[in-house]
């Protein structure tokens, strides 16, 4: 299953555009592969088919200059970063991932907007290095809508000092009201991130996953 990034509502659209304010056009375009656990285990053969596919497909597609980066969580799934400021022409490249073809994963296709960071190409031989990922997933409603400018506002605030941490390797949002991401290094205290103002306040709901993948991918230094 695939879900295409999506302004769902107008109106929530103009409250947030001004709040993030982002370009109008991404030059990148984000993917999560979300692991699934509504489908039956396969053979492990089928398995080590499938990821052979996956593997050699991903070198295909940084070869031709698609793929800028990629890396799995630990826990299953992972994430591709594309050169392209298509959500369309990305599903068009992911149809030849074998591990697509089988709906494997729980597919997203989102504009990317980093605001720390960013996604590099790093050529071979590649060092592996593993972070904190933080996905931060919207829960508007009725009842919070007319506050979300407000509250984004205070969102942002509070990022703006984690970053002066210097822990943080990536800040990025998927524009609209799909949210977005927090990559960091060193030790993660959990509840740093929920004390965020729009994380109590119920406007942002969290994920944390520990993601692997090649060191200088997302243009640390």
């Amino acid at each position: 299953m695939i879900i295409f990034s999506g302004m769902k509502r107008l109106i929530l659209i103009l409250l947030l555009l001004p709040a993030l304010g982002l370009a109008q056009t991404p030059e990148l375009i984000f993917v999560f592969l979300n692991k699934r656990t509504d489908k039956p285990e396969l053979p492990e053969a089928e398995v080590k088919k499938i990821m052979d596919g996956h593997m050699a497909n991903i070198g295909r597609l940084a070869k031709e200059g698609k793929l800028i980066c990629a890396g799995p969580f630990e826990a299953g799934g992972g994430i591709f970063i594309f050169k392209s400021k298509s959500v369309e022409q990305v599903n068009e490249w992911l149809q030849t991932d074998p591990g697509v073809q089988s709906n494997r994963w729980r597919v997203e296709i989102l504009p990317y907007y980093p605001r720390v960071g960013g996604a590099c190409a790093v050529a071979e031989p590649y060092e592996m290095t593993s972070y904190h990922f933080v996905r931060y997933i919207p829960n508007i409603a009725k009842f919070n809508i007319q506050d979300t400018p407000r509250i984004f506002k205070k969102h942002d605030d509070y990022l703006k000092e984690i970053i002066k941490t210097g822990n943080v390797i990536t800040e990025a949002t998927f524009g609209g009201d799909e949210g977005g991401i927090l990559v960091m290094k060193g030790t993660l205290d959990n509840s740093v991130i929920e004390t965020d103002p729009a994380v109590r306040e119920g406007l942002l709901l969290l994920e944390f996953q520990t993601l692997w993948i090649a060191r200088g991918g997302l243009c640390e230094r």
